[in-house]
């Protein structure tokens, strides 16, 4: 039962209730739905859905804006999201044919679609998912060629040239993502996201070569271009609801490569806000974590584990930080709260045994379940005082808490424990500092402890042993350390 460590951290989300509301209130859905609502049995569309261009001065007035091209642009734009969200139902007429017996022109008709009586009675979870749609739709649009010249595209029989576009749709939604996928990481990294990203940096971190020291002309060349690709792109994702973004400051495009140059020579915060600053909203995590997951990525969110048995939940937070793995435990805990803390505890405790690589860390975070499930848990822990396993950890628990009539361990538990405490903490690749502190207090606790150690009979004894000799601050003592290294392998025939 050994874990497997996650693609990426675990991401705290807020409540479908929450996300929800958060989607219904992103600027470009409002509009959508509002169009949605608006579009009668008079509204024209043409072969491709889109409203025709005749009732865009209309559309645009009833969502207050103004009846110039801006004004036509965005509600055009959010007519297409209402269409490719199942708003609204595009229906084709009979040939030459309209509803009303009038000759249709290549136009269609509208009608509201089931999407938009979900808005109303579904449920958050409906919300979302309708939602997502529309964040697709805006991806794809974000991902689409930006057609300086259409008509140059247009050969002479009508049909238009796409190989002229130099456009890779594949590379482009791959770049895209990739780029979404780094601003994902670095909201975990950073706590609750808090902090906005440079735009710089975030294009940075898709063509600097991680191993590069100064960053050639070329590569800086590429960062200013992608910087200013991505420009569109945030302007286009942000009111989806997904990001709030600071665009390029427009007076900085006079001089080309000014961006770039920004990116490599370290501009000092003020200037680095002018080259553009985003984050993910918590929608954005919400909405990126659904993209992974359909792609087949490794996002886990806190939570995930509640539902699931003692095993799942010790294995998935193995690699936990630990203020997520504390906030899963806590939501596991609380969904048992009707069978009460006994059971859970002793399916806690019957979870973490076993000698695979996996089970000192299950082990360790069974013991942090344990302090989290409260006093009620001793009858469950007291039940396993007698076990190989698990008797050491139950008798640190009990002390904790000040428990009367705790037996005295056996020496050789205590050996096993102090084994098995520190496979844990080298499996979860602990502080340093920490690590060593924890090996040396071990160690000096028991006179003559590497006389004894080897003969401990754990599948991680010797290397163990081996790690204290490279951790150890004393050089005697770590050399006595390797020494029972050696011993402890030669006794596994190893």
């Amino acid at each position: 039962m050994s874990a497997e460590r996650p693609t990426l951290p675990p991401v705290r989300l807020h409540s479908e209730a929450e996300l929800a509301r958060d989607a219904l209130a992103a600027p470009l859905f409002v509009r959508a739905v509002r169009l949605a609502r608006w579009a009668g049995p008079d509204a024209r569309v043409g072969a491709g859905g889109e409203l025709v261009e005749a009732q865009l001065p209309g559309a645009a007035e009833h969502l207050g804006l103004s009846a110039d091209d801006d004004g036509a642009a965005y509600a055009s734009e959010a007519w297409r999201l209402a269409v490719d969200t199942g708003l609204l139902d595009v229906t084709d007429p009979e040939e030459g044919e309209l509803p009303d017996g009038g000759e249709s022109e290549g136009e269609g008709t509208v009608t509201a679609g089931e999407n938009l009586e979900l808005l109303t009675t579904g449920s958050p979870q409906d919300v979302l998912g309708i939602w997502l749609e529309g964040l697709d739709a805006v991806h794809a649009d974000a991902t689409a060629p930006v057609l300086d010249d259409f008509a140059d595209l247009v050969g002479e029989d009508g049909s238009i040239d796409f190989d002229a576009l130099d456009w890779d749709p594949e590379a482009e939604a791959e770049f895209l993502d990739g780029v979404l996928g780094n601003l994902y990481l670095l909201t975990l990294a950073d706590g609750a996201g808090e902090g906005p990203v440079p735009l710089p940096a975030l294009a940075a971190s898709m063509i600097v070569p991680d191993d590069m020291g100064e960053p050639t002309d070329d590569i800086l060349e590429q960062v200013s271009e992608a910087m200013m690709r991505l420009d569109d792109q945030f302007r286009l994702l942000e009111p989806i609801g997904i990001v709030e973004y600071q665009p390029v400051d427009e007076a900085l495009m006079v001089e080309e490569g000014d961006a770039a140059d920004a990116s490599a020579a370290g501009a000092d915060e003020e200037d680095v806000t002018r080259y553009g600053m985003v984050r993910l909203t918590p929608l954005g995590l919400y909405g990126i974590r659904a993209r992974m997951l359909e792609a087949g990525v490794d996002a886990p969110a806190v939570g995930d584990l509640a539902d699931k048995g003692a095993d799942a939940l010790l294995d998935g937070i193995a690699y936990y930080p630990e203020a997520a793995a504390r906030a899963e435990i806590q939501l596991w805990l609380a969904g048992r709260g009707t069978q009460g803390a006994v059971p859970a505890a002793a399916e806690l405790l019957a979870a973490a045994r076993g000698t695979d690589e996996g089970a000192p860390l299950r082990r360790l975070h069974c013991q942090q379940a344990l302090a989290l499930a409260g006093e009620e848990a001793e009858p469950a822990v007291r039940a396993v005082l007698g076990d190989p396993e698990l008797g050491g950890l139950a008798r640190v628990w009990l002390a904790e808490r000040g428990a009367a009539d705790v037996p005295a361990p056996p020496e050789a538990m205590i050996f096993w424990l102090a084994i098995d405490t520190i496979a844990a903490q080298l499996d979860a690749d602990g502080e340093l500092d920490e690590l060593q502190g924890l090996v040396e207090g071990l160690s000096a606790q028991h006179s003559g402890f590497f006389d004894e150690a080897w003969r401990v009979d754990h599948p991680a004894t010797a290397d163990v042993l081996e790690a204290m000799g490279r951790l150890h601050g004393d050089k005697k003592a770590a050399k006595e350390a390797r020494k029972a290294a050696f011993k402890a392998r030669s006794r596994a025939g190893g």
